[in-house]
């Protein structure tokens, strides 16, 4: 064994027992959101701290370095191979974390966890102010955490996007979003002129939980998800997490006159699953057995919910069932008035409940807000009515509460900033990855009508998820897709769809 080979294989040790201790606290962040005593959260967050600096201490042994060191110097990487892939964005991670000093890491994991209960009860009451302590607090420790990363002349925002999107900037960001934004400007605004009007209103009649529970189960099983490494509870808000091999969590939230919210919501963090699922687990703890990115992660799940799951086929195989579980709210009602109902595109307050058109304007809406918290043009006392202006501005409607408004997601609770922008740029690596799977496997519909998901699931898990992070996420487009990122195949899918459904 020569010395390059010794140093790579103590390196992947290191990563990958870092990786188990993070696996620990990760497992205590989702039993703090699903099953948590209300009174045990101060607890918990000293629980989290503790993890959160002993992961750091870890991930910054300065062996780590000397490793990396070593590597970059004498190895000689297939290029293109996961081993040159590991090394390179093990020092990406490597750097970022060793310029963050272990207080702000523990400060930051404490804060969090205090500050999910306290967004938890302020949403509960539809009380803005009760939240503000905390977001003033969190707001502080992320420009904090983006002063000690570093920035380079480009905005204190780009620090905190490259954790979730890596190599992405606010410019690109803006970039992507620009063309994006007015073409859905005008797709909305000819719907809007539509005559057609879908029947919404069978979507909140009665939908007992237990047989909402029931059905999204069966969805998610039959698109690929495994139950026997993986479950579904109740959290205030939808989430997935993926704790390692066999042991991958899914939560969701019910609303017994609100179809669309559990289903869908279910079908989205089964999509993240399968990712998580499919990632080799040979790789657990290193780059390789990581997923590429938030965009990429999210590209699996919006591919799921909406791509296949607010598809036609997809209802070919589960209308019937759906009536025969909900008979007093579906009995009456046909395929057709079911599906344009679910495709109904109107102005909404909640994001994750919004239709494929709009909704990429709510994480633009988002993205403006957060962008301008970091900078300091916007004040965290003053999010609120930025918020409701800002939404008025973009959907012409004011929201009616502070749940329906900025204290609807758990993102800026959990100090998430710079994660909402992944949610649009897996909306445009959804439809390119969909359009390079059908080029391969042909009518992807036509398989989805006969109920066999397997095909998709395992063209995803071959060209996407087996991957790991043997590419950048704009690299892996241009190798899966063929093109970079890109706004159009998205746009031309939704015009296709609802000029159809509106008769535009």
């Amino acid at each position: 064994m020569n010395a390059s080979t010794k140093a790579y294989e103590e390196l992947m040790t290191r990563l990958k027992r870092t990786a188990l201790l993070a696996s620990c606290s990760a497992v205590l962040e989702w039993d703090e959101q699903t099953y948590l005593p209300a009174l045990g959260s101060e607890h918990r967050a000293n629980q989290l701290a503790l993890l959160a600096g002993m992961v750091h201490e870890q991930a910054t042994n300065p062996e780590i370095g000397n490793l990396l060191q070593e590597l970059e110097t004498n190895a000689d990487f297939t290029e293109g191979s996961f081993e040159q892939a590991n090394v390179r964005e093990a020092r990406h991670e490597f750097d970022r974390a060793t310029k963050l000093p272990r207080r702000l890491v523990e400060e930051l994991s404490r804060v969090a966890t205090l500050s999910h209960h306290a967004w938890v009860q302020a949403r509960k009451a539809n009380q803005f102010n009760d939240f503000l302590p905390w977001l003033e607090q969190m707001i502080d420790l992320k420009r904090e955490e983006a002063s000690a990363i570093g920035y380079q002349g480009r905005s204190a925002y780009d620090a905190l996007l490259d954790e979730y999107e890596p190599g992405a900037t606010s410019e690109m960001i803006e970039q992507a979003f620009l063309p994006l934004r007015d073409e859905l400007v005008s797709l909305v605004s000819a719907i809007n002129n539509s005559a057609v009007a879908p029947e919404i209103s069978i979507l909140t009649r009665k939908y007992p939980v237990e047989k909402q529970r029931e059905f999204s189960i069966s969805a998610a099983k039959a698109i690929g998800f495994n139950f026997d490494a993986g479950r579904l509870d109740i959290a205030a808000h939808p989430f997935c997490s993926g704790f390692g091999p066999g042991d991958c969590r899914l939560t969701t939230r019910y609303d017994e006159h609100h179809f669309p919210g559990a289903f869908f919501g279910t079908l989205h963090e089964a999509g993240h699953g399968i990712y998580e699922q499919g990632l080799p687990k040979e790789h657990f703890g290193t780059p390789s057995g990581h997923s590429t990115s938030l965009g990429i992660h999210e590209s699996q799940s919006r591919m799921w919910e909406n791509l296949v799951g607010r598809s036609r086929a997809f209802w070919d195989v589960f209308f019937q069932p759906a009536q025969a579980l909900f008979p007093e709210a579906l009995g009456n009602v046909s395929q057709e008035e079911f599906y344009r109902a679910i495709n109904d595109v109107r102005p909404s307050f909640i994001r994750v409940e919004a239709d494929e058109v709009t909704y990429n304007l709510h994480i633009m809406l988002r993205f403006e807000l957060e962008k301008s918290l970091i900078s300091g043009d916007l004040k965290p006392a003053d999010l609120e009515s930025a918020w409701n202006e800002k939404f008025v501005e973009y959907f012409g409607i004011k929201p009616d509460t502070s749940a329906n408004g900025c204290l609807q997601d758990v993102h800026w609770s959990a100090g998430l900033i710079g994660y909402f922008p992944t949610y649009a740029l897996g909306n445009m690596y959804a439809a390119q990855f969909f359009n390079a799977a059908e080029k391969e496997l042909g009518d992807i519909n036509k398989l989805i009508a006969s109920g066999d998901f397997v095909p998709l699931k395992e063209w995803l898990n071959k060209n996407i998820h087996s991957r790991g992070k043997l590419y950048r996420a704009n690299r892996l487009v241009e190798v899966v897709a063929g093109e970079s990122l890109s706004h159009e195949p998205l746009i031309a899918q939704l015009q296709n769809k609802y000029s159809e459904l509106y008769n535009l």
